[in-house]
């Protein structure tokens, strides 16, 4: 009888999912504060030896880029949660949240986004794709709810909210980014059919 290989191996599975997970968190907050960071303090930080590290990100670029997408898809998906939860005007509104924190922690992670892309072999820096997808969920479910103006198209709203991607991490740039998202919904709301006050 052949010895079942498959039980053993679903622990480690989840193992290497968590080390992932680890990783990539610690290396969110330390490039984030120094593009430079070391991976050996990445993977250290992340209480990770080399061999796991490399077998996950055998670069640095591949690190960087993949910080950047793992944050843009947990974004994202998020947008289907809150439609579930919330309203669909107040699912946008924290969505744009969301999507705020998410635009101030790439610029804090400019420096090191540069390096990873202009490097020789890099991977190719992921596109929004999956940003405007949520964008479009969630303004289709408010266009159908009347609170949202009909006709936005997702296009139309990331360009709208371009200027979240200039601003900073600091308490100053957080007020900034809530005032621009402010002004962008109530222009969102002008010359929808229904009204709809957020909670």
């Amino acid at each position: 009888m052949q010895p079942n290989k498959e039980a053993p191996g679903a622990p480690r599975r989840s193992d290497a999912q968590r080390n992932r997970e680890r990783i990539l968190q610690v290396a969110l907050a330390e490039l984030t504060r120094d593009a430079d960071a070391p991976l050996s303090r990445i993977a250290k930080e992340a209480g990770v030896g080399q061999g796991t590290f490399y077998r996950n990100f055998p670069s640095r670029e591949a690190l960087v880029l993949e910080v950047y997408r793992h944050e843009m898809r947990q974004v994202a998906d998020s947008a289907d949660e809150l439609l579930r939860d919330h309203a669909p005007e107040r699912a946008l509104r924290v969505w744009m949240d969301r999507l705020a924190r998410f635009a101030m922690t790439k610029a804090g992670l400019a420096d090191a986004l540069r390096q990873a892309a202009g490097a020789p072999g890099a991977p190719q820096k992921p596109a929004p794709t999956a940003l405007a997808e949520a964008a479009e969920r969630l303004l289709r479910a408010g266009e159908r709810a009347g609170t949202i103006r009909p006709g936005v198209s997702s296009d139309d709203f990331l360009l709208a909210i371009a200027g979240l991607w200039q601003v900073g991490p600091d308490e100053d740039g957080r007020a900034r980014a809530a005032r621009l998202l402010d002004l962008v919904m109530d222009g969102l709301r002008s010359g929808a059919p229904g009204t709809s006050v957020l909670g």
